[in-house]
C-alpha cells in the first residue's frame, strides 16, 4: 500500500473572552487545506494558527485540525491540553466524531480539533488500520459542510499523519524558512505530493509556497527566495512572513498574533497572506 512506501523518515492583556458562535453552514463542502513541510522550524504552527485566525477575521467560519502530536497549534490558541477528554488520536484511531472534540476559541468563527501528545503514538497504530491513509478525510466529511475553510497543521514529518491530511486535503501551503538549509528535503516532499495524487486524492496541488523567518537586510534570504522561485515557479506568495520576536512570543499567551500585536509587522504580513489565499483557493 502507500503508507508502506511513506512512513520513513511586558504585562499582554489576553483578548476579550467570548462565546464562539455556532458554525453557519457554509456554501458547499469546507476547502481544506494542510500547511505541510517535513522539516521542522519553518513556521508551520505559526502560519497554521494565524491565517486561520486572519481568515476567521474576515468573516468566514475556520477549523483548524492540529494532527501534530506536539499540539503547538491546540496550546497556542489558548486550549488546556491536560483538560481534553478527547483529542485527534480519538478521531484516527478509536473513530470518535470529530465534530465531539471541536473546541471553541477565543477568535470568533475559529474551532479547532486538538492535538496532544497521544497522538504521538497513531504513526505505528495507523500502520495495521484499515484504510489507514483515508480516516481524517473521512472523519472530515460529516463536519466540514459546518465551515468555509479547514486548515490542518500537518507534523513535521512525511508520516500516516501527514498522509492522512494530504489525502483529505484540496491543496497545500508549504512554509519554507529564508535560511541555508531551505531546500533540504523538498524532493521527498514533493515526491509523496505525486503519489498522494496518483494513488489517493487526484485534485491535491500546491496552493502556495511560503517564505518564512525573511530578513530583507541580508543578501541570503534574497538568494533563498530565488532559489525558491526556481524551485517552485510561479507558486510563490508575494507575501513574506517576517523573522519577529513578537510572532514567536504570542502563542505563549494563547492567542493569534492579531491579538497579541495587532500593529506589529508580523500581523500586518499574516493579513496579507490571507487575501492572496482567498484570492487564489
Amino acid at each position: 500500500m502507500i503508507g508502506d512506501s511513506i512512513v520513513a523518515d511586558p504585562a499582554i492583556a489576553p483578548a476579550a473572552e467570548h462565546k464562539p458562535q455556532a458554525a453557519v453552514p457554509a456554501s458547499g463542502r469546507a476547502h481544506v487545506i494542510a500547511v505541510a513541510n517535513q522539516k521542522g522550524g519553518v513556521g508551520k504552527t505559526t502560519t497554521a494558527i494565524n491565517l486561520s485566525a486572519e481568515l476567521a477575521n474576515r468573516g468566514e467560519h475556520v477549523l483548524l485540525v492540529d494532527v501534530d502530536p506536539q499540539g503547538n497549534a491546540t496550546t497556542g490558541l489558548g486550549i488546556e491540553k491536560a483538560a481534553l477528554r478527547q483529542c485527534m488520536y480519538d478521531v484516527m484511531l478509536k473513530s470518535a466524531q470529530l465534530g465531539s472534540i471541536v473546541q471553541p476559541t477565543r477568535i470568533e468563527r475559529l474551532s479547532i480539533a486538538p492535538s496532544t501528545l497521544h497522538l504521538a503514538g497513531a504513526e505505528i497504530e495507523l500502520v495495521s488500520a484499515m484504510s489507514r491513509e483515508s480516516r481524517l478525510r473521512s472523519a472530515l466529511a460529516p463536519v466540514a459542510p459546518l465551515f468555509d475553510r479547514v486548515l490542518i497543521d500537518c507534523p513535521p514529518s512525511l508520516g500516516l499523519l501527514t498522509l492522512n491530511a494530504l489525502s483529505a486535503a484540496d491543496c497545500l501551503i508549504v512554509p519554507i524558512q529564508a535560511e541555508y538549509f531551505a531546500l533540504e528535503g523538498l524532493g521527498q516532499l514533493t515526491h509523496v505530493i505525486d503519489l498522494v495524487k496518483a494513488h489517493l486524492n487526484p485534485q491535491l496541488h500546491i496552493v502556495g509556497v511560503l517564505i518564512t523567518m525573511f530578513d530583507a537586510r541580508t543578501n541570503l534570504a534574497t538568494q533563498v527566495v530565488d532559489e525558491v522561485e526556481r524551485y517552485f515557479p510561479g507558486l510563490m506568495f508575494k507575501t513574506r512572513i517576517p523573522r519577529s520576536v513578537r510572532l514567536s512570543e504570542a502563542p505563549s499567551f494563547g492567542m493569534p498574533i492579531a491579538n497579541f500585536d495587532p500593529k506589529g509587522r508580523g500581523a500586518a504580513a499574516y493579513a496579507a497572506l490571507a487575501e492572496e489565499v482567498i484570492t487564489r483557493a
